[in-house]
């Protein structure tokens, strides 16, 4: 396991903006082989994921994922299946067409490990132009949703232009992925991809990628030479302080519960870390750039990359949505021991 200091000497070593080459250099020199959620070193999983994000938020995106991959086959599936390359989950499943699963003979049941045939369009495809492999949600013809393993180079996969406007975080370009009779396999049994702990921790490694570019910003901020003799500036800094502090405690303590109990899905605990570091990342936008002023905005790539890309980033928060799940579940639970000093 690489440190926080050596992944971010190795990519500021790179000298690239191309985030294919970026990606595929992390995992030829085996900076993806992070420890598994749950396994006694989840902070040191979160800590690898801060420090990409700290350097490039699109590349922490992809690389994330590629990650999610490997401990998604580790948990329901088996590390065998995890071909050499880069990996993507695609999982999102919003309103309209889904990619339909149907078997290669007239079989009437579908295990783990099975070849199946897909179709369809799957929509917000990060990396779908750079990755090598992908594990896809779609559904059986019962109606169960299922995972599958696919390989990104065969014939009967399409990826389009289509799906993603934005600037932030454009590149990882999120498109759309046609499939017709795209060969791929069964991971694991209908419903493991949701039902298992990692759905739920994998939650609160997102978290930490928005807490690294948070910090990384910060920085910017604490070494600028006019900070210590500008008040506002100062007030800005203490204010981020008090947030990026606050946050980074709070990681610290979910992922000693998701070591002490890593069957358990402590969603609640996750909810609630995902929606502090969602807030320290509004914070630390809202003020860095009114201490710093427009110089370092327009002069500094990486700082403006990270300020463009953060925004949509966080979005995949549900926002209120979210806030409204921890109060049904502090409500459910009527626990109020997490408020005692």
């Amino acid at each position: 396991m690489k440190s926080y200091e050596e992944i971010q000497c190795f990519l500021e070593r790179l000298q690239s903006e191309d985030l294919a080459i970026l990606l595929g250099e992390l995992v030829r020199h085996g900076y993806d082989r992070l420890p598994l959620p749950g396994q006694g070193q989840t902070l040191a999983r979160w800590r690898a994921l801060a420090s990409v994000a700290a350097h490039n938020l699109s590349l922490a995106k992809l690389f994330e994922g590629h990650t999610d991959a490997l401990a998604i086959l580790a948990e329901i599936g088996s590390a065998e299946q995890a071909a050499e390359g880069t990996w993507a989950v695609w999982g999102a499943e919003p309103p309209g067409p889904r990619i339909q699963v149907r078997p290669i003979s007239r079989q009437e049941r579908f295990a783990p490990g099975d070849t199946v045939l897909l179709s369809g369009t799957k929509f917000w495809c990060s990396g779908a132009h750079l990755v090598d492999q992908a594990l896809i949600t779609a559904w059986l013809p019962d109606g169960q949703r299922c995972l599958v393993a696919v390989a990104m180079g065969q014939p009967g996969i399409e990826v389009t232009q289509d799906g993603w406007a934005a600037v932030g975080m454009g590149a990882s370009a999120s498109v759309d992925v046609r499939l017709e009779k795209a060969s791929g396999t069964l991971v694991g049994c209908p419903g493991d991809y949701l039902r298992r702990p990692g759905f739920s921790h994998g939650g609160a490694g997102v978290a930490a990628c928005w807490y690294g570019a948070s910090a990384s910003i910060s920085r910017r901020l604490l070494n600028d030479s006019r900070v210590a003799e500008d008040p506002h500036a100062l007030a800005h800094l203490g204010a981020v302080d008090v947030s990026l502090s606050s946050a980074a405690t709070l990681l610290r303590k979910t992922a000693a519960q998701i070591d002490a109990y890593p069957l358990r899905k402590w969603t609640m605990e996750i909810n609630r870390v995902r929606l502090m570091a969602e807030a320290t990342a509004q914070q630390v936008l809202q003020r860095v750039p009114r201490a710093l002023g427009p110089g370092p905005l327009c002069k500094d790539r990486a700082l403006a990359l990270l300020l463009a890309d953060l925004p949509v980033f966080i979005r995949q928060s549900h926002a209120e949505r979210d806030l409204a799940v921890l109060g049904q579940l502090r409500v459910q639970h009527k626990d109020c021991s997490s408020w005692s000093l």
